[in-house]
């Protein structure tokens, strides 16, 4: 059942994007990541062109990202002040990225841009997440005594202490905003909910427990991504109701599937499961950047790099 997509001029399968939008719904539910750094180089490999594909899928997050979190608000598993403070720092990086997109997008280098951001970003997140996954699930099988997280570190000494109950955290503010600032960039160039970078930070950098981060970093995603869909809608026309709808109906199934399999998966598993993914994915996107494409012409970048 193929539609015909206007703002990205091309002709899909309805049933392929249903079934996009599900797994990477899924993906949601059990990571606490808004899945759009799987789900926007999947858009690639069907032919929508990077610059909807960033836009739209910035609308479809949303809608997982919300879906996924009621799940997180029963089980009480929603650090708010946290989320609101992370918040913060997402609006304003978020304002700062749609600049920068459309500056690119003017001069036509935004394609080439959002692809080598996912190969570098995809390839050290991946790595990291891989290996210490596996440390993780090496320390649990050897018997060991039970070490405290240690408490003291450079995030101690910082100015502008708030308590964060939920999270069982008194820190500086300043961290969490950076955090916030740099997911919000991303989230505009990249059109990712930033998980894949916030639920790392949040555990290693900021100490909080991993129960309550994968709530938290969905709160924080919801807000940023709605803001920086609007954004690109009233600045670069590029986001693609039709595109975003079929996404929005299979992520918001898939995010509550997910997150009943992650309650039932350990925490190490989780990690190295996104690991593999997230490589899998960064090998594909290498590749297509490095192998010469069957049209070595475009009509579509050089029309747009004129305008």
């Amino acid at each position: 059942m193929q539609i015909y997509l206007p703002i990205a001029e091309v002709s899909v399968n309805a049933f392929l994007l249903l079934g996009l939008g599900g797994i990477v719904g899924i993906l949601s539910g059990m990571f606490g990541v808004g899945g759009g750094f799987l789900m926007t180089p999947l858009l690639f490999f069907i032919g929508i062109p990077p610059a909807v594909a960033v836009a739209t899928e910035a609308n479809q997050i949303v809608a997982s990202s919300f879906s996924g979190v009621l799940a997180h608000f029963k089980r009480k598993t929603v650090d708010l002040k946290m989320g609101c403070v992370l918040l913060v720092g997402g609006l304003i990086g978020a304002a700062l990225g749609v600049q920068l997109f459309t500056m690119l997008r003017q001069i036509g280098q935004v394609d080439l841009l959002v692809k080598l951001c996912y190969v570098v970003f995809l390839g050290i997140i991946g790595g990291l997440m891989f290996f210490e996954s596996l440390r993780a699930i090496r320390r649990s099988k050897s018997p060991q005594t039970i070490r405290t997280r240690k408490q003291r570190g450079w995030i101690h000494a910082l100015p502008f202490k708030m308590k964060f109950r939920t999270s069982g955290l008194y820190i500086s503010v300043i961290p969490p905003v950076i955090v916030g600032v740099l997911v919000g960039i991303l989230a505009a160039i990249m059109g990712v909910g930033g998980g894949f970078i916030m639920v790392p930070a949040m555990i290693y950098i900021l100490g909080m427990p991993t129960k309550v981060v994968v709530g938290t970093s969905l709160f924080q995603i919801i807000f940023v991504t709605a803001f920086t869909t609007l954004l690109h809608a009233t600045t670069n026309y590029t986001v693609d109701m039709a595109l975003a709808v079929l996404l929005l109906v299979g992520g918001v199934v898939g995010a509550q599937i997910g997150a009943r399999i992650g309650v039932k998966l350990k925490a190490e598993q989780l990690r190295i499961l996104l690991s593999i993914m997230v490589l899998a994915v960064c090998g594909k996107l290498a590749f297509d950047l490095l192998v010469q494409p069957s049209e070595l012409f475009s009509l579509g970048g050089a029309l747009e790099g004129a305008h």
